[in-house]
């Protein structure tokens, strides 16, 4: 059976990411596919899906600014009427099977009228407080695959799939891995590692806290591997040089080395993030970003909170807590293990797979 299943979802990584997984594994799972891709003109799926090796269409679409008083808010009704109008003339020349949403932009238009033309459709909600568009969308769809549980706050109950956010399989980690880390990252295997990661852009809150604590983290004999994103690295760069302990990149592809020496992990709370995060089980300190819609990446973080798995501090208090936070975990060795034992055990790490189980369902194969 020939099957052509189209994808929207961007925005974000945390949103382009599963629905490549996704694709990766429909394409191994079903020989004859035809799979296409819709995201918003102008937003980083534009050019992140082509080098995945998928087709892509962006609608002309935006989301409602925060400011009510944005002129762009006054377009927003008549770039949403178009990317309706554009999603359906789509939706009729690409014929799909089944269209799946992973969020962003333009997964609102083209699930919305692809459940209203009767293609079977399927949301895959990262995050743990679904945002408005999906809330919205729940009733026309047919599966939701969510990440967390009691999310039949948001949706219907007998919608839910509980399978989790398909993270990058290489992440999966490995005593080989470290000692290849060790030597790549030129680390003292005898003393800890503070590993810190804000986002490929970084994140300015945690740049400026790491920075005001780089004496005390070599004075205390500690090694840090500190991701600063570009706009901050030039800066970082000086306060690094001349200290072997304290390394310092822009950007770091190879995240699966920088995760297996990790003795502490400081870290943004988007929704794949954490994710990767539970499946390599290391003790994390959370600073959520207070510029995300409907605050998720708190939401996500207490999630991971309340079930003793990870630290939080705030994003208006980092610079007077993370210090104290810090060494307060590496000092305590019991509640290192607790907060890995726990964030392990939240971890489903054949997502991808599981998700295809559903949309097989919805085709009926």
């Amino acid at each position: 059976m020939s099957v052509k299943v189209i994808i929207s979802g961007g925005g974000t990584g945390g949103h382009i990411f599963p629905a490549i997984s996704i694709a990766n594994e429909l394409k191994e799972r079903i020989a004859d596919i035809d799979i296409l891709f819709v995201g918003a003109k102008g937003r980083m799926e534009m050019e992140k899906v082509p080098k995945a090796g998928y087709s892509i269409l962006g609608l002309d679409i935006n989301g409602l600014q925060r400011n009510w008083r944005d002129k762009r808010n006054l377009i927003f009704p008549f770039k949403l009427i178009k990317s309706l109008w554009d999603s359906y003339k789509i939706v009729k020349s690409f014929k799909p099977n089944l269209v799946i949403g992973t969020g962003g932009y333009a997964s609102g238009p083209m699930l919305y009228v692809a459940s209203r033309l009767s293609i079977p459709a399927l949301i895959q909600e990262q995050n743990s407080y679904a945002g408005i568009t999906n809330k919205l969308l729940a009733k026309y769809v047919d599966t939701i695959c969510v990440a967390y549980e009691k999310m039949e706050n948001f949706f219907p109950q007998e919608k839910i799939r509980l399978l989790g956010n398909p993270i990058r399989q290489d992440l999966l980690l490995n005593d080989e891995k470290k000692q290849k880390a060790y030597q790549f990252f030129k680390l003292d295997e005898s003393k800890p590692v503070i590993v810190v990661v804000g986002g490929s852009l970084g994140a300015r809150t945690i740049n400026h806290c790491i920075a005001l604590l780089l004496d005390k983290i070599e004075q205390n004999d500690l090694q840090l591997i500190w991701q600063t994103g570009l706009s901050y690295y030039e800066t970082a760069s000086k306060m690094c040089n001349d200290r072997p302990t304290l390394i310092c990149q822009a950007f770091i592809y190879e995240m699966d080395l920088l995760y297996s020496v990790a003795d502490v992990i400081i870290s943004r709370a988007g929704a794949s993030t954490i994710s990767e995060l539970c499946m390599v089980g290391k003790p994390t300190i959370l600073i959520p970003s207070p510029n995300v819609a409907e605050d998720h990446q708190t939401k996500n973080a207490m999630a991971l909170v309340n079930s003793n798995a990870a630290l939080i501090v705030t994003d208006s208090l980092a610079k007077e807590q993370l210090g104290n936070c810090l060494f307060d975990l590496l000092n305590d060795d019991d509640k290192r293990d607790n907060l890995s034992k726990n964030i392990k055990s939240l971890a489903i790490d054949n997502s991808a797979t599981l998700i295809v189980d559903e949309v097989e369902k919805l085709l009926h194969l």
